[in-house]
């Protein structure tokens, strides 16, 4: 998921429009929505500091917006975090075996 739809979805878990998540990171009101609707539409990609300032709005680590990288033990985690927001993944157990659960009413159709 490109960090535009993190941004997005992150935004709209915490009940935000584009116009306050841009002027809590700093943007002018004049332009505060427009700016955010460029990030989350991919037609501009954030600095580090922006980013920053986003996670620290959102109350998430930086490696939560960005594109995890699963050779890492951080990147795997934040992935299969990434997996439970958007589609419920879940570990359960069926007939003693471990199994993994996606809860059909989120993300694509699958």
């Amino acid at each position: 998921m490109a960090i535009g739809e993190r941004i997005r979805f992150f935004r709209n878990l915490k009940g935000m429009t584009q116009k306050y998540l841009g002027m809590q990171v700093g943007f002018p009101e004049k332009t505060a929505d427009i700016r955010m609707a460029q990030y989350e539409s991919g037609s501009r990609t954030p600095k580090a500091d922006l980013t920053n300032n986003l996670a620290n709005v959102f109350g998430i680590s930086t490696s939560a917006l960005t594109v995890p990288d699963i050779d890492s033990y951080n990147g795997l985690m934040h992935t299969l975090f990434t997996l439970e927001d958007l589609y419920g993944f879940r570990i359960g157990k069926l007939d003693d075996e471990l199994c993994i659960r996606l809860d059909k009413g989120m993300g694509t159709n699958y």
